[in-house]
């Protein structure tokens, strides 16, 4: 949610401030200006730290352009020789106008590597939950990669990254590979800018992790005294071949679920359709199966916009997308598997 009650935000039309005092829906808000309370949508109304930002770009001249027969190609540049972690850094790219104030242009993002290994890293940017710019490359140990710039207003959405860092040249005991996940939040962004100024710092930075990590031990159990008091102790290939047959399609609304869901709260309805919907996800993926359709329904859009954030995260799953169906309408995504 992009609001939050207590925000103070700024209407578009008419440039009055004011305060969110309750969250309607996910696209409208009541909000209270100059004592008068009424209902807003969320694409008219905005932050105002953004504003303090963008008006001087709208409003005063442009800085002097420079060409690109000017501007000096970037080479990775090493980083001192310190065993930090892999760091994502937002560098503001400011400029001076004619009146001498500083405006933020946009953000370069770098991604820094200051650990002795050499990895591959695969980085996807997602604004209003769509991935708008998917990279992959190389990180050399103690080197920067500088990967793309990221426009002042995209900042005001919460945009996200994801990183998947592996190991260029596989490790033993090493993890194949590890996924981390950086949200912004636009309001403490603008903050973080503002102390950049008083540390004399040139970015903010976020750890994703302090060291590639070790490949998880599992444990092995004696299971002599489970046999010997008679129990039966199945084999992983024995378990799942005793699991249901994948389906091919699974209705996930609650009256499919439970018999009686009137004395549950919306959460409680939530936590059991995505208890049913991972159970026979897993079933796929551990019995290979190439798709699966999930009957999620129309409604408000909060169990779909569940199901999408589960399977956006998922390695074993190929595509998914929410389409016309003549069996569902609407209601349904369609999920393809990376079948090995």
């Amino acid at each position: 949610m992009k609001y939050q009650i207590g925000d103070n935000i700024i209407i578009n039309l008419t440039n009055e401030e004011g305060k969110v005092i309750e969250i309607l829906n996910e696209k409208m808000v009541m909000i209270e200006v100059k004592g008068v309370k009424f209902p807003a949508y969320m694409d008219q109304i905005d932050f105002p730290y953004f504003k303090m930002f963008s008006k001087q770009l709208a409003e005063k001249p442009k800085p002097t352009k420079v060409y690109i027969d000017d501007v000096k190609r970037e080479k990775p540049k090493p980083t001192q020789k310190e065993n930090t972690g892999v760091w994502l850094s937002m560098f503001p790219v400011i400029s001076s106008d004619t009146f001498g104030d500083d405006v933020i242009e946009f953000f370069k993002i770098y991604l820094l590597n200051q650990t002795e290994h050499r990895l591959t890293f695969e980085y996807n940017f997602i604004q209003q939950g769509s991935s708008v710019f998917e990279f992959k490359n190389e990180l050399l140990p103690y080197h920067d990669f500088y990967v793309h710039d990221v426009a002042i207003e995209a900042i005001s959405d919460n945009p996200k990254f994801d990183v998947i860092l592996s190991l260029t040249n596989p490790i033993k005991n090493k993890a194949e590979y590890v996924e981390t996940q950086y949200k912004l939040k636009g309001k403490k962004v603008f903050e973080q800018v503002q102390l950049l100024k008083e540390t004399g710092q040139a970015s903010i930075k976020h750890l994703l992790i302090t060291d590639y990590p070790s490949q998880e031990k599992q444990e092995k159990l004696d299971l002599s005294k489970l046999t010997n008091n008679g129990l039966k102790v199945l084999t992983a290939k024995d378990y799942i071949n005793q699991l249901p047959t994948a389906r091919t399609v699974i209705d996930i609304h609650i009256e499919k679920i439970v018999h009686n869901h009137k004395h549950l709260s919306n959460s409680e309805i939530i936590n059991l359709q995505m208890q049913e919907f991972e159970k026979w996800y897993n079933i796929a993926v551990q019995q290979n199966a190439p798709l699966m359709i999930v009957v999620h329904g129309i409604g408000d859009g909060v169990l779909k916009n569940e199901v999408h954030e589960f399977l956006k995260y998922k390695k074993a799953v190929s595509s998914f997308f929410n389409t016309y169906h003549p069996s569902f309408g609407y209601g349904a995504t369609e999920i393809k598997f990376n079948v090995s």
